[in-house]
């Protein structure tokens, strides 16, 4: 079927799971919204530019992990220096995510894509990489359910474009039982030696020939 014809689905589908996955999470929202307000005080909520679908910039909702510290210069961290132990749970349960359920509500995000990533990369894309915002981002997606930031760059962007090739409503139910797995076995949250991922500064590899497929 015409891919255009389904996207209206996926639509309906990310709306209809996000409210239902969200009224269930509530209480555990209001507690995370506590432990934080405790540990690191206000805000509670992180929010940071990303790219979504074309290319269109939207603000990502996520809960938050790290301090403000600052160096004497005042720039940030690292942030292995920022990561309270609070944030290292909540990212490695990927509890952090459960605001983004917000996004999906307002239609910045689906359930099921390639990550939204920081605005800054935006210049840094090849021609092939940058194919990956044909599809609306995801809370899940095929780097989530493939191995997360135990991938490089150009794994990750070969499993962005693949999906974008592939996509169907199938994969994405498929994909969301990989991420789930995933998840309960805190798989490749870190990449070796940092906190989280190193920034992307450009590619030289086409994702197209690193490989793909779930």
């Amino acid at each position: 079927m015409n891919r255009q014809l389904l996207l209206p689905v996926k639509r309906i589908f990310d709306v209809a799971g996000s409210l239902i996955i969200l009224t269930l999470l509530l209480p555990l929202f209001g507690v995370t919204a506590v432990l934080l307000f405790l540990s690191m005080g206000r805000p509670i909520l992180f929010r940071q530019p990303r790219l979504g679908r074309g290319g269109r910039s939207f603000a990502i909702y996520k809960f938050r992990t790290m301090t403000d510290a600052r160096d004497q210069n005042g720039n940030l961290l690292p942030d292995e220096n920022r990561l309270t132990a609070t944030g290292k749970f909540l990212r490695k349960s990927t509890l952090d995510e459960i605001p983004e359920l917000i996004n999906v509500l307002k239609g910045d995000m689906s359930l099921v894509g390639p990550r939204p990533l920081l605005v800054e990369y935006r210049e840094l894309y090849s021609p092939e990489q940058w194919r990956r915002h044909e599809m609306p981002p995801g809370m899940a997606g095929p780097v989530l359910a493939g191995g997360r930031n135990a991938l490089s760059w150009e794994e990750k962007f070969a499993l962005d474009v693949w999906y974008v090739d592939n996509w169907s409503l199938w994969l994405d139910f498929k994909i969301l039982l990989l991420t789930a797995w995933k998840v309960l076995r805190r798989e490749g949250v870190s990449a070796q030696g940092h906190a989280t991922m190193p920034k992307f500064t450009g590619g030289q590899q086409s994702p197209g020939k690193a490989g793909g497929g779930l």
